[in-house]
């Protein structure tokens, strides 16, 4: 690890605060062309707790953190704060995707689904800009698993979507669906593609091999980039799978998107936005010149909190108690499947996540909305319930729902 470390809380508490020191302080520094957007303190207390709150008191100031601070210039105001979000980009592009240092781009973004659509635009301008590709040339491919924000994002930038299916009980890409509809994407005048690979999908968690879109892609003469959405995998299978090859070493991959606000649990929303260096530029916002550096976000401002929020997260943990911590949930997880495995009630699993996805057909109605099971359709009869073992879901508390259940299949 050249990044990540575990720092003690005096050590934390201090480089945030010399951070804060550093960015305006709209209470006490004159100015006058910035909007004072600290937190009102007539309305939010200004407590004397939060001297020894430094997360909380960075949500007080409010940083704004617009632009790449990866990339060129930022505005100055902010500078220490925006320090912090590229100490926490370092430690994800280079410590855990494998990036190699300085050959990257990212930023903390308002969620998931942002970071995905800014990569579907990234790559939309990219083959428009760099290969002179006309819209309709281009599409956007993506597993029936991968999550909603893709068809969103297909929609919002008016192109064509292409979902493939998957098997219904491996999770896995249909290799020969695929091959067939690349084509017909081919004959109707397709030429570039943006793929979409999961590492960790919502409902079930399952892997995509980046490996099979690249060999049929090949095959029928698209180019392509390939963007790994890794918002429910990306704090998770890099640790329970170290051997894998869904990061910046791998030459296929482009870019990377991770949530923070689900195993990391950083305040809602907090995304990762990570990319290699010479792609991010395709976006770049040429009207917003008021701005200091360059805007090459689709969210434009964002909170300099969140980003706080995320370094101390990290740097609390440290890397190696966060694989204890990952080892501890993948034990739980196992533990829940054995019981689910002794009453023979169906489920997937990838066996380096954490979720556990159970037939629906198995499970009474009443024992899922006890345990707040989320199922795969609101709008229907649910085929799959899905579990997630996080830090609040004990084995006491898997015991308490596999004894409900059990009472239910001897009944």
């Amino acid at each position: 690890m050249q990044y990540w470390t575990k720092l003690p809380d005096s050590d934390r508490k201090a480089k945030i605060q010399k951070a804060l020191a550093a960015n305006i302080n709209f209470s006490e520094d004159i100015t006058l062309g910035f909007p004072a957007s600290h937190l009102d303190s007539k309305v939010f207390y200004d407590a004397p707790f939060l001297n020894d709150a430094p997360v909380l008191q960075t949500f007080v100031a409010n940083p704004n953190h617009i632009g790449c601070h990866t990339l060129g210039d930022s505005e100055h105001v902010f500078q220490g704060t925006q320090e912090l979000e590229r100490e926490v980009l370092n430690v994800l592009a280079v410590d855990i995707f494998k990036a190699e240092p300085q050959q990257f781009d990212g930023y903390i973004s308002p969620g998931g689904t942002e970071a995905n659509i800014q990569a579907l635009w990234m790559y939309r301008n990219y083959f428009k800009q760099q290969c002179g590709a006309l819209s309709h040339e281009i599409v956007i491919i993506c597993s029936t698993d991968t999550h909603y924000s893709i068809p969103k994002g297909a929609n919002l930038l008016q192109l064509d979507l292409l979902q493939i299916p998957v098997d219904f009980e491996t999770r896995q890409i249909d290799a020969t669906l695929l091959d067939i509809q690349l084509q017909k994407a081919r004959e109707n005048g397709k030429k570039y593609a943006i793929v979409v690979s999961n590492m960790g999908t919502t409902l079930f968690g399952s892997i995509d091999n980046p490996s099979v879109y690249a060999e049929a892609l090949e095959k029928w003469g698209f180019q392509f980039k390939l963007h790994l959405d890794g918002a429910y995998g990306g704090f998770v299978y890099p640790f329970s799978q170290p051997d894998s090859e869904l990061h910046f070493g791998n030459p296929l991959v482009s870019s990377i998107t991770v949530d923070a606000h689900k195993m990391l649990q950083a305040p809602y929303g907090t995304g990762i936005f990570l990319c290699r260096k010479g792609l991010i530029e395709n976006v770049l916002t040429e009207d917003a010149q008021y701005v200091e550096g360059m805007d090459l976000t689709l969210c434009g401002s964002r909170s300099g909190a969140n980003a706080i929020a995320v370094w101390m997260i990290l740097f609390t943990y440290g890397p190696h108690q966060w694989f204890e911590k990952i080892s501890v949930l993948q034990m739980r997880t196992r533990y829940l499947c054995q019981q689910l495995d002794a009453l023979d009630i169906p489920y997937y699993r990838h066996p380096d996540m954490n979720i556990v996805t159970m037939k629906a057909n198995a499970i009474p109605e009443e024992i899922a909305r006890h345990f707040h099971l989320v199922p795969d359709t609101h709008f229907g009869e649910p085929l799959w319930y899905k579990i997630v073992v996080m830090d609040h879901v004990e084995v006491s508390h898997l015991t308490t729902f596999t004894e409900e259940l059990k009472l239910h299949v001897h009944a």
